[in-house]
Parts: C-alpha cells; sequence; structure tokens
C-alpha cells in the first residue's frame, strides 16, 4: 500500500477533513452525547465536551502517521463536523476495514454514503488496498443501505462477534475489492 495518510477529501456539498480540537464541541453535540446516535457504535455516549476533546486528541496524535485515516464529515453549508469515518488496516492481506458514524439530525440527507465513496475512491486509487470491508449490526439496517449504495457487497453475517452493554451481538459484513470498483468505474 501506498500510504498517504489523512487528506482533505471533498464533493461539491461535502468535507471530509481532519478532526481538529476545536472540532470537540460540534462533535460532542451533533453525535457522540447522543445516545440513539451512538446506539450501535463501539463507545457508550460522552457525557461531557471533554471526554470528546480527549477522543479527538487521540485521532490528532494518529495522523502522524502515514498509515493512519480518520476523517471527521463535514457539510459545506454547516461547516462543523456532524460525523466520523476511519479506517483500521491489515497490511498482512492489503486490506482497510471502514467504520463511520453521523448525528442523527443528518440521517438519511447522503452524507454517510457521500463520506464513504470519497474514502473508498480515495482508498483503491490513491493508497492502493484489495479490500475494503465494513460491518454493522443487523438491527441498524440503513447502514448496510449505505455500503450497498457505495458498491460494497454482502458476504455474511458473523454471529455474536461483539459484546457491548452487556449483549452479544451479530455483524452484517460488506465488502468491495479492487477488481468490483474498477469493474464499476468503467460502466460510469
Amino acid at each position: 500500500m501506498n500510504h498517504q495518510g489523512t487528506i482533505r477529501l471533498e464533493t461539491n456539498t461535502l468535507l471530509i477533513r481532519r478532526f481538529e480540537e476545536s472540532d470537540s464541541e460540534a462533535m460532542f453535540l451533533n453525535l457522540y452525547n447522543n445516545a440513539e446516535a451512538m446506539r450501535y457504535l463501539p463507545w457508550d455516549p460522552h457525557k461531557n465536551i471533554e471526554e470528546t476533546c480527549e477522543h479527538l486528541i487521540g485521532y490528532i496524535a494518529a495522523y502522524e502517521r502515514k498509515n493512519f485515516y480518520a476523517w471527521a464529515i463535514v457539510p459545506k453549508p454547516l461547516n462543523e463536523p456532524i460525523g466520523f469515518i476511519d479506517t483500521v488496516i491489515d497490511n498482512t492481506i492489503n486490506a482497510v476495514k471502514v467504520d463511520y458514524g453521523i448525528g442523527k439530525p443528518w440521517w438519511h440527507n447522503g452524507y454517510t454514503s457521500s463520506a464513504l465513496a470519497l474514502v473508498i475512491s480515495f482508498l483503491f486509487d490513491m493508497v492502493g488496498v484489495n479490500r475494503i470491508y465494513a460491518t454493522h449490526d443487523p438491527r441498524n439496517p440503513n447502514s448496510g443501505k449505505v455500503m450497498e449504495k457505495c458498491g460494497m457487497i454482502y458476504e455474511g453475517t458473523l454471529r455474536q462477534t461483539r459484546y457491548r452493554k452487556g449483549e452479544y451481538s451479530d455483524r452484517a459484513m460488506y465488502a468491495i475489492l479492487a477488481e468490483d470498483f474498477n469493474r464499476q468505474k468503467t460502466r460510469r
């Protein structure tokens, strides 16, 4: 892989960029303090802005590494972050796992699928990955719809692979390979 680090990506209506410490209040208010928006994410809702700030400082510190990718999702008209998209790299198989979350007021507006499409394109075209995959809790089918909209293919459901808040949950797995992406690109 030819790692680039977290670089700024954008469309006409959306910017995805590195987090800044000054994003703490917006991220706390727009996503991290909302129990419903955080329901299927791996963390509990944040109790205060300081907790969000600490979380973002972790992202910011990791930006020094070229193989670290974590973006703030920022609608241009709003000009503040409403969510995140980040990755976990598996160099042994040239693959990347993508995770994302967005605040409830912005659900069903295309922001998540636009951000995911930008990241998929970047990871295939610029980084040179072979496989991009993502999972979601089957009780949150809209997340799977985002993945499908971006060309990812459902591969199956991993049973009881997450334990959180005292319960096991399944994970629906979606993926797209470089060959799939390139084939889709030639059809456009």
